[in-house]
This record gives structure tokens, sequence and C-alpha cells, in this order.
């Protein structure tokens, strides 16, 4: 466990500037004794890390000193690999390529073969089953705006099918669930936004620059996790066994009660939006509302339009 934690403190002091001994025995669950032995037991590893006093003092292992291979095994330095391959595949970047060349020259002659099983094991591949094409170019042409903080401007058509122009700072990519995203300051509504890939038409990236907003240090909180609980409803339904695989697909573990004939309660919140009607309608004839009462009259509504478009 010791050489574990001598391990973890040694990769965290790599990847930050600095950190103190009250947050590493926070984080470890020792003592701040245990803490100041670790950090000696690393400096007499040949490892230099530097002890700073005062309110932002704390250790950070010096500029000069840099990470060597034989601290990564191959199976680490092979996830780094198919990581990689995995984002190379969605927006087609040659500085991703160069990079991966860089990283797969550090897997030795003699580990190749194993590392060509290894690449088996574990594939990424992060482009939709459509539109896989279509993204990348707009993918690319987002990454060069954010790169170069200049304002693009777009078409866009929001859940509601309400279609409008936006002017925007784009501040990040993000992969989520089964699309792609832009985080961004929308100039239009004066606010942070975040607007799906697959929606944006005719985007242009303008002449006009800005600088990253502060408010963008923690950009994407997606989904309703952090909402006002007002703003959600609980649903009660009732699915059959026959769609099972699909309430699994969507619906938490913990949210499903199997019963005894293969039927399956479920409880959960969701915001009471137009696309959960959608979701549901989605299930067909398998899953019935039990609750809430608007729910259910508005999903039999939208069940009685389709049916008069065939009668």
């Amino acid at each position: 466990m010791k050489i574990d934690r001598l391990l973890a403190i040694t990769m965290l002091l790599l990847n930050r500037r600095r950190i103190s001994a009250k947050e590493l025995s926070d984080r470890f669950e020792v003592s701040l004794r245990t803490i100041y032995r670790d950090v000696e037991a690393i400096n007499q590893a040949g490892i230099p890390v530097v002890s700073f006093a005062g309110l932002s003092g704390g250790y950070e292992i010096m500029d000069q000193y840099r990470l060597e291979r034989q601290f990564l095994s191959l199976e680490e330095l092979q996830s780094i690999i198919v990581g990689l391959k995995g984002i190379r595949s969605t927006v087609g970047d040659q500085e991703i390529g160069n990079l991966l060349d860089k990283v797969g020259a550090l897997v030795a002659k003699s580990e190749q073969n194993t590392a060509a099983r290894l690449d088996d094991q574990l594939i990424i591949d992060m482009n939709p089953w459509r539109r896989g094409s279509e993204d990348k170019e707009k993918l690319t042409v987002l990454r060069g705006a954010i790169k170069e903080s200049k304002q693009i401007s777009f078409q866009y058509i929001s859940s509601q099918s309400e279609q409008s122009v936006r002017a925007a700072e784009p501040m990040s990519i993000v992969a989520k669930g089964f699309g792609w995203y832009m985080y961004g300051y929308c100039l239009l509504r004066q606010d942070f936004r975040i607007f799906r890939l697959s929606r944006m038409k005719e985007i242009e990236v303008l002449s006009d620059t800005f600088e990253r907003r502060a408010e963008a240090i923690e950009p994407f909180h997606y989904g309703w996790g952090k909402r006002d609980p007002s703003t959600l409803i609980t649903m009660v339904l009732h699915a059959q066994q026959s769609i099972q695989a699909q309430v699994e697909d969507y619906f938490q573990p913990k949210q499903i009660a199997y019963q005894a004939d293969g039927s399956m309660m479920i409880t959960a919140q969701q915001p009471d939006e137009p696309w959960l009607h959608n979701m549901l309608l989605g299930f067909g004839p398998g899953m019935r509302i039990l609750e809430p009462a608007h729910l259910a009259a508005a999903i039999k509504e939208k069940a009685e339009k389709i049916v008069q478009l065939y009668t």
C-alpha cells in the first residue's frame, strides 16, 4: 500500500503545480506525519520534491524533472494509445496522430506483439452511427475557432424546433451520451449555453476575437442533476418484459423494480419537457405511464394524433 501511495503522490505532483501536505493527507486518508515521511522517501528515490512554506505553500516537483518511460507499464501505455486512437477516429487531427506516433514509440520492440494483442481487447470509437463525416467537419471548424478564440455564427434549431441565428464565443467541445456538444457564451442570450452539434448548421468563423470568460473554468454541467427539484416530475411507469433491453439501456438499475411476471415498475425523475414525450413514445405499446396523470394524458393525445395520420 505504501508503494502505491508513493507512486500516486508522485503522479499528483507531476500533474499539478503545487499541492499542500494537508490536501495529500485528506486524499490518501493518512496522517500529516505519514505524508512527511512519504515525501522524504520520494526525495530519496531521486525525484526532486521542493517544499514551500506559508499560506500558499506545499510541495511541487522541480520544473526540470520529467517522467521517464519506466514509470509506465505496457498496459498503461496501451490505455493511452487506445484513448488517442478513439479521439483521432472522431476529429481526424494531425496533431493527435503525431502524438500517437510519439507515445507508440515508447513501446519497446520486444513488447510490440503483446501490445498488439492488448490493442484488440479495448476499442474506443466515438463516432456516432450516422453523421460521422459531417460531425468531423464541424468539429474541425469549431476546434479551430476555439484555438484562435474567434467568435462563430450559425443557424440553430432547439429541442422545441425553434430556429434562430446565433453568434457565440465557443469554449469547449464535449462528447456526451450519444452526441457531440459545443459549450459557449451565446451573444444572443447573453449567457452560457450548450448547443448540440447535430442541430448546428452553416457554421462560420468570424474575424472578431474574444477573451475566455472566467465562468468557463468548469463549463459543462450537462443533464438535470443540478436543476431545481421543483422543475422535475416523478414518473411511475409499467414496462412489459418484451422491452426489458430498452428499459435497461435508458434507466438506472436503482430505478427499476422487477416483478414476478417479468414486467418492470420504474420510478424516475425527469424534466417535464417536450423531448420526454418523444422518448416515452419510443418505447411503444410496451410502456404504460401510471403517474403523473398529465403526462399520461399528453402521451395519449400524441398517440391519437399519430393514429389519425394513418386513418
